[in-house]
């Protein structure tokens, strides 16, 4: 007997169905405690650096675009109190007693980093195909020129945008993975045996999540339902991690030079190539998870299983 990803939290010997009710308030407290005092922190230096004109630009940077990339202090404050979700929900499940960071990454208590690196070929093949589709094939098939436009974000304000990009966004992007497909997952996947549900219900919360218009919401539904599928499928959060990390850092560097340009969040043809594209990725990934020898699915406590640290611990 086996038990899979999502089923993991009720295999704990100390699970109650609220745990995950509870968990889930901690984890939301914690996040607002750590996402505003990253906020309130870098609003403080701003000040006594550049003064109250400096610190007032900053928070209405933060309130016309959060995602500024003309502005670096907007882009860290935004992306860096996205990333203490990881940090909210680990504890959370901790204290609550439903298992480390180990229970929330697969199914052998831990992240699997050969598999890890071996997701990164069909992530790449997902992004050199989202990249290729959406700059080179659509705007030959609608008519518009090839290119991005004239740069418009100053040199050094690109430069240091950059930084924070490759700093940060691993960490924001992994942090959405261990909150929606990780602890979201098994928190449903605790009550309601059919994978389905825990697939689906926290993809809708993740795409809503997102300040997009109604095309862009449904577009990061579709990789979040390919990533939470692949996430039950493969056993684990890597693949999905790999993905998240570097489709978000792909599409903030190739977007990075263009603030304040007509870009949409969301349109017919961007979500059309979100949907070839994640298929692709999906598919190749399952082939190279079904050749890594690595496992889906974890022993039922009692039938090879050991029991949690904290249950042996007791």
């Amino acid at each position: 007997m086996t038990v899979a990803y999502h089923r993991l939290f009720r295999e704990l010997p100390r699970y109650r169905w609220y745990k995950p009710v509870l968990a889930l308030l901690l984890g939301a407290f914690l996040y607002l405690v750590f996402s505003n005092a990253v906020v309130l922190a870098l609003y403080a230096v701003v000040r006594s650096v550049g003064g109250q004109p400096a610190a007032a630009a900053l928070g209405a940077g933060i309130v016309d675009d959060p995602l500024d990339s003309s502005q670096p202090l907007v882009l860290l404050a935004t992306l860096g109190s996205i990333a203490t979700m990881l940090p909210a929900v680990l504890i959370a499940v901790r204290l609550t007693g439903l298992g480390s960071s180990g229970q929330l990454s697969s199914v052998v208590g831990r992240l699997r980093w050969r598999w890890m690196l071996r997701s990164l070929g069909p992530a790449a093949v997902f992004m050199g195909l989202t990249v290729g589709l959406s700059y080179l094939v659509v705007p030959l098939v609608v008519g518009d020129p090839l290119g991005t436009g004239p740069v418009t974000t100053p040199p050094t304000a690109l430069a240091w945008s950059v930084v924070v990009i490759l700093l940060l966004v691993p960490l924001q992007a992994s942090a959405e993975e261990y909150v929606f497909r990780g602890f979201a997952t098994q928190a449903l996947g605790s009550w309601i045996a059919w994978p389905a549900v825990a697939v689906i219900v926290p993809t809708v919360a993740f795409a809503l999540s997102h300040a997009y218009n109604p095309w862009g919401i449904v577009d990061v539904a579709v990789f979040g339902v390919t990533a939470a599928w692949l996430t039950w499928r493969t056993g684990g959060l890597e693949a999905a991690i790999v993905g998240h990390v570097l489709n978000n850092t792909v599409l903030f560097l190739l977007l990075a030079p263009f603030a304040g340009t007509g870009s949409s969040d969301g349109s017919p043809i961007g979500l059309a190539v979100t949907v070839v594209c994640t298929p692709v990725w999906a598919w190749l990934a399952v082939r190279a998870f079904d050749r890594s020898g690595e496992l889906r699915s974890s022993p039922a406590l009692g039938v090879g299983r050991p029991p949690p640290q904290e249950a042996r611990a007791a």
